[in-house]
């Protein structure tokens, strides 16, 4: 059993979570990760769609070729690899749907996003799969932004204290392509599944340690007409919506009844921090202007421009 820190929770894990920062061994561990049988079928079904079955209890999501996930109240995830599958491909969907959904299981805002520290502030960016996030924080980091977190980015609100994100040391995953043109084949390791150009890439800086109040969120989007480059906020409704729509999985708030809390916690963030659209184009040769005007936008917001 190896032990891990994410979304500030202590994990304990019979599997190798590449990536992850290294936790301390707890007797009661947060989150448990265990070889086991799983079931065909889950019983008294809530909701079920086509590679997943919800009940009151209990998740079952199946991988075909790589593994079926039960994952057991909001802390036991177990794990049963495909026989016809690769063993390392199982941690990217363990580390993302499995744990995401477990994540809002127990009640948390989980984002599909990811996020770098800016001064004492953790800064992150949403959007669908595709939408730039690793390659725009791989980007950042290049620039001395430490990453905080890739792809799957839990925010902490509790009570009225400002929203607070945790770094979990996880690696970029990042195409064989932005690898090359952002310069990091140094950092360079396994690939993300056997089949995929797609690889772990430990970022130039270690990561922060400890949680960070949330700066910013910025969701991603294409520019083209009628959307200019830029960064602008949405109404305070559309801020709401935007928030819900880049949840990890964001299917499993409305099956797992989430809504308010993340129309709560929209609020919270607004009110604290900021939600913006950065509309910029899908170009490499454009990513130095989309930096600038990052860093033009966190001057005006007050944010510590560049961590030492």
């Amino acid at each position: 059993m190896k032990f891990y820190q994410s979304a500030g929770l202590c994990i304990a894990s019979e599997i190798d979570l590449p990536g992850l920062a290294p936790g301390e061994p707890r007797a009661a561990a947060d989150i448990r990760i265990v070889r086991a049988a799983t079931p065909e079928r889950l019983d008294n079904l809530i909701a079920q769609g086509p590679t997943w079955q919800l009940n009151a209890g209990a998740f079952l999501l199946v991988v075909p070729g790589v593994a079926r996930f039960h994952l057991i109240g909001d802390h036991t995830i177990a794990v049963a690899p495909a026989d016809d599958g690769d063993p390392a491909d199982i941690p990217v969907f363990l580390l993302g749907s499995a744990l995401g959904i477990l994540l809002h299981r127990r009640k948390q805002i989980v984002l599909h996003a990811s996020a770098v520290r800016v001064g004492d502030r953790a800064v992150l960016f949403c959007g669908s799969s595709g939408a730039g996030k690793s390659t725009l924080a791989a980007a950042l980091a290049q620039r001395g932004y430490p990453l905080v977190t890739d792809d799957v980015c839990t925010v902490a609100i509790e009570g009225a204290a400002p929203p607070r994100v945790y770094p979990d040391g996880r690696h970029l995953k990042l195409w064989s392509q932005t690898i090359e043109k952002l310069d990091l084949a140094a950092g360079r390791g396994a690939r993300v599944r056997s089949t995929l150009e797609k690889f772990y890439v430990a970022p130039p800086s270690e990561a922060p340690t400890g949680s960070l109040r949330l700066g910013a969120v910025y969701a991603l989007r294409e520019a083209r007409p009628p959307h200019a480059a830029g960064i602008e906020p949405p109404n305070v409704v559309d801020a709401a919506l935007l928030l819900r729509r880049n949840a990890y999985r964001p299917q499993m708030v409305r099956r797992l009844e989430q809504r308010p809390q993340y129309f709560h916690a929209a609020a919270a963030i607004a009110n604290t921090a900021g939600i913006y659209h950065l509309t910029r184009k899908f170009d490499f040769g454009k990513v130095p202007d989309t930096l600038a005007t990052l860093e033009a936008h966190w001057r005006e917001l007050g944010l510590t421009e560049r961590a030492a």
